[in-house]
């Protein structure tokens, strides 16, 4: 039903597969009112013209208009709107709320949007009110999680969404979102409507630390309400899928348009603030003189046109591994989103599960920067790097090639085991001069380093003969750097006495394979870190833990991941708890014999579950028999 496509932390690239054809997310689904004398743009025209895939409507306000529901069942939900893709239908939890009651019981409604043939029903939830207190909340938790389970044996054909509710009570939000995993197909974060409405948008991200790990991670996720430009890029770094908004014709009512910066009153534009094709045609100018109905409709066009193209950047960015540099630019848009963002900072820890191994690069947007979750980690491994090491000297920054290592400070008796830490400055502080290509720092676009002279006074330059030496023994400190960041400190000292020759580009001088007996053993890429070659996977097998660095594949599937195919996750048996996506990885089967090595696509927490798609992408796998070559697990 869901498959993941690629990920940027909790941000995802999925498909959604409907009877009504597949939905790539992160989606907008415009809410289409049942109505047709009150929606403005046809449902056909978001489908030909717009390219929306799939939309929202009100099964409860079909209900209760005789007239409207008798067509419904008649022609069925997508004749009735004339609309060709997928339909999720609300249940009137959003009507409770606001009318104060609904005429209609949990399973009629939900009969009812099974009759008319909605590709996804929603189940009637309790409304719970940001206000509410714990008690009211938990009433609302436990009768909407009784209704899943009884709306998961009513359902027929439609899939399923189970609102999550609690208020802004941490624990039942919680409990919401674990009990109702097992009813629904997708899960959807209900209530906060009322939060969205006031701008409450720190407290929005209170109630998505609180749901977000207790969410099914193989599951959809879909965020009720969310429909203003500037809060797609949050809502999908928390995890959204799928969102759902009239704000693009309720802005348009109110002669407003809609960007992902903000809002603007047509009343004030002066300029030609938009480009987009929509307002070349009729200049937004000139648009306050027209009819009332020709504006409005072509303001919502250009509101639909300016999320559409927001969720499109928000897809692109997780493909790039940017999410959060898109999301710290919105946040600039308006104080309470940069409030939430902020609070998105202060839960750095919940992200850290699915924090990628690397980005291709490290940008600074704003401050915030400094408190992503990769700097989170990094400066926790940075600690354990340098747990008993001493002493510590601060000396200048400089390239590690062997060219420039010629005049690094010499390392002691123990050669790259010597336990001094030769730090240099960058913007992100002290950094042990080894690690200094690794990402964040090395691939980064920052602010320039403090300056400030070394607090080591400089050493008289070396002699050829010293300086060929001392270039050699940097090189093998950075080679066995880089094994203990990924691997940790025992496989360093199990590697310190083995004969490692390092290869560096002869263009730019920077690392790149490490060679064992002849063979590349690891591969280090533009992010400063090692991955593996086959030949490197046979030789770290042999030397890390059980289950270190592994994902351990079925029976059934070992065959084909020896050929080079990628383990889907229904195939993971085990995995490592400390892999992250990207991470390299040993493909062993239940024998821990070495079948492939590749990069994990989820989490070590997410592998197993996913029915669809990938858990470990294979990037090299057992030679043919006879072609093995040397040795190197010796």
């Amino acid at each position: 039903m869901f498959e993941l496509r690629d990920r940027d932390g909790f941000g995802r690239l999925g498909r959604l597969t409907t009877p009504h054809g597949l939905v790539e997310t992160p989606a907008l689904l415009p809410v289409v009112h049942p109505d047709p004398g009150r929606q403005g743009i046809p449902p056909g025209e978001l489908f030909d013209r717009f390219g929306v895939r799939m939309a929202i409507t009100s099964s409860y306000l079909l209900y209760r208009d005789p007239g409207l529901r008798a067509r419904a069942e008649e022609l069925g939900l997508h004749r009735f709107l004339g609309f060709p893709g997928a339909l999720m239908t609300d249940s009137g939890a959003f009507q409770q709320h606001s009318e104060g009651t609904v005429a209609v019981t949990p399973e009629e409604i939900l009969r009812f949007q099974s009759r008319v043939g909605s590709d996804v029903a929603t189940v009637l939830d309790i409304f719970g009110e940001p206000q509410d207190p714990w008690d009211r909340a938990r009433f609302a938790v436990e009768e909407t999680l009784r209704r899943a389970r009884e709306a998961r044996e009513l359902r027929s054909g439609s899939l399923l969404a189970v609102p999550v509710q609690g208020g802004l009570h941490p624990d039942l939000r919680a409990r919401s979102a674990r009990e109702s995993a097992p009813w629904s197909d997708i899960q959807a974060v209900g209530g906060i409507v009322p939060l969205l409405e006031r701008y409450r948008f720190r407290e929005l991200v209170q109630v998505l630390a609180a749901v977000r790990p207790h969410l099914a991670p193989e599951k959809p996720v879909h965020l009720f309400g969310v429909g203003h430009p500037m809060l797609f890029a949050l809502g999908a770094l928390w995890g959204g899928d799928l969102f759902d908004s009239a704000s693009y014709h309720k802005f348009a009512l109110r002669d407003t348009l809609l960007f992902p910066e903000g809002s603007l009153p047509l009343s004030e534009v002066q300029e030609e603030v938009c480009g987009c094709a929509l307002c070349r045609e009729v200049p937004l100018n000139e648009l306050s003189r027209r009819p009332v109905e020709e504006r409005q409709l072509h303001l919502a066009r250009h509101n639909l046109d300016q999320c559409l193209r927001e969720i499109a950047r928000v897809r692109q960015a997780i493909r790039d591994g940017t999410l959060w540099e898109l999301a710290e630019r919105r946040a600039g848009g308006h104080p309470a989103l940069y409030e939430a963002l902020e609070a998105t900072h202060a839960a750095g820890p919940l992200f850290l599960p699915v924090e990628p191994y690397s980005r291709r690069t490290f940008r600074f947007v704003s401050p915030l920067s400094l408190s992503r979750p990769a700097l989170l980690r990094w400066t926790r491994g940075l600690e354990r790097y340098g747990r008993e090491r001493s002493p510590r000297h601060r000396i200048r920054a400089r390239p590690l090639s062997p060219e420039a290592l010629q005049s690094a400070p010499p390392l002691g008796p123990e050669g790259p085991e010597d336990p001094t830490l030769w730090v240099v400055p960058t913007a992100l502080g002290e950094v042990p001069l080894e690690l200094t290509e690794v990402y964040p720092i090395g691939p980064s676009l920052l602010p320039a380093a403090p300056r400030g002279e070394p607090g080591s006074p400089p050493a008289a330059p070396p002699g050829p003969d010293e300086a060929s030496l001392r270039a050699e023994a940097w090189t093998r400190r950075h080679v066995a750097g880089l094994v203990e960041w990924v691997w940790g400190r025992e496989l360093r000292e199990r590697l310190a006495k083995e004969r490692l020759r390092p290869v560096h580009s002869r263009a730019t001088g920077r690392l790149r394979r490490v060679l064992k007996d002849g063979v590349s053993v690891l591969e280090v890429g533009l992010d400063g870190l090692p991955h593996l070659t086959f030949q490197g996977g046979t030789f770290l097998r042999a030397r890390l833990p059980y289950p270190t660095g592994r994902v351990v594949a079925s029976e059934e599937a070992s065959a084909f991941v020896a050929e080079g195919r990628s383990l889907f996750s229904r195939h993971v048996r085990e995995a490592d708890p400390q892999l992250v996506p990207g991470s390299p990885v040993l493909v062993v089967d239940a024998s821990d014999r070495l079948l492939a090595v590749g990069r994990a696509l989820l989490a070590s927490t997410e592998m197993a579950r996913w029915q669809r798609g990938p858990a470990v992408r294979v990037s090299a796998h057992a030679p043919p028999p006879g072609s093995e070559g040397p040795d190197t697990s010796k």
